[in-house]
């Protein structure tokens, strides 16, 4: 019986031995070893892009996915040299002018956050924006700007900065406003800013990101946020939409101070958070009493597996990360469902640790 696969022609296979050899060569050139996985993804990408002709894709999808991938890559240089710095992106009105109580409240609380050791990530444009990067100033400051027909130019605070990056697409540059932050504070705004705050409240809630603390800021005796978050509690939480926990995800307050302590409490033993195959791997700056432990174990039953939370040495998986193999850690059997619990289990440990 003839068999019904198709050999691949001669002069096409030499081609792709030709192709494999010069992305190898491409690959040291840039710095990689012949081994590793990060070559190998490398390779893979490589080879998705060539697949895109053999879907025969448009020129206008090449063209995107082209101009993303130009854009992270050059993102992620930038923000890499920073990796150890913890940092807060701000959201707000590019509307709001200079003599607004809300950009001098958001020109205040980039002040206070700076003064924390922590670096301000914004849209870079007007109002809200210029607010946060004249409080932190330049040496604290990313800017992340996107190109609009209509606005919008970099302010003065981060304009020629090797910090600031310009996105064509608003997709690439929220990935980096989520992915680099370890804090999400919003001020009022329009559109946008709503946008940004249910999408960072959705990927905290689905696990999507790791937790962070998410802060609506308003001025004192302002009522913009107070409002919304009557409605969630209306029309979300009476309607089941959402769950009793999930207010546990976000912090809304008039107060510099309280939202500076909400960011930098949350650091103040948890440190960070990977998945290990099922394993849920919380990594704490100081070692984590037996007494808190047992106190874990019991008032977080309800999201914990059989295997509970132990305490432990790092993962084998983990020796990628060798800056911080010396961090005690707590392995959770986490249901990785109730991320809204999570948060008050890493509040717990943040009091009591």
């Amino acid at each position: 019986m003839r068999s019904s696969s198709r050999k691949t022609p001669a002069p096409l296979r030499e081609v792709r031995r030709q192709a494999r050899e010069l992305l190898a060569e491409l690959i040291l050139e840039a710095g990689g070893g012949p081994g590793g996985r990060e070559v190998d993804l490398v390779a893979e990408m490589a080879a998705t892009c060539v697949k895109l002709l053999r879907d025969q894709a448009s020129l206008a999808d090449i063209k995107i996915l082209n101009t993303a991938l130009k854009e992270l890559r050059y993102a992620f240089s930038v923000f890499a040299r920073f990796r150890g710095v913890r940092k807060v992106s701000t959201f707000g009105s590019a509307r709001t002018r200079a003599n607004d109580r809300e950009y001098r409240l958001a020109r205040d609380f980039a002040r206070a956050i700076a003064e924390r050791n922590f670096m301000i990530i914004t849209g870079a444009g007007g109002g809200i924006m210029r607010a946060c990067q004249e409080g932190a100033g330049r040496e604290h400051s990313f800017g992340v700007n996107i190109k609009l027909p209509f606005e919008q130019e970099a302010n003065e605070f981060i304009e020629r900065d090797t910090k600031l990056v310009t996105f064509k697409y608003f997709f690439t540059r929220k990935l980096l406003f989520i992915k680099e932050a370890d804090a999400v504070v919003l001020f009022p705004g329009g559109f946008g800013t709503h946008d940004e705050a249910f999408e960072a409240l959705t990927l905290v809630q689905t696990g999507k990101t790791d937790p962070m603390p998410i802060v609506f800021l308003d001025v004192p005796r302002g009522t913009y946020w107070k409002t919304w978050d009557r409605y969630v509690k209306d029309h979300l939480l009476r309607r089941a939409l959402v769950s009793e926990q999930d207010l546990a995800l976000y912090r809304v307050t008039n107060d510099v101070a309280e939202a500076v302590d909400e960011i930098a409490g949350f650091y103040r033993v948890y440190h960070s958070l990977r998945m290990v195959g099922r394993k849920t791997v919380l990594r704490v700056t100081r070692p984590i009493s037996e007494q808190l432990i047992t106190r874990v174990r019991t008032e977080f039953a309800d999201i914990l597996g059989p295997d509970g939370v132990v305490a432990e040495a790092a993962l084998p998986p983990e020796e990628n990360e060798p800056d911080i193999a010396h961090l005690p850690r707590l392995v959770l059997d986490f249901d990785r469902e109730n991320y809204g619990r999570l948060r008050q289990l890493i509040d717990l440990i943040n009091r009591e640790g």
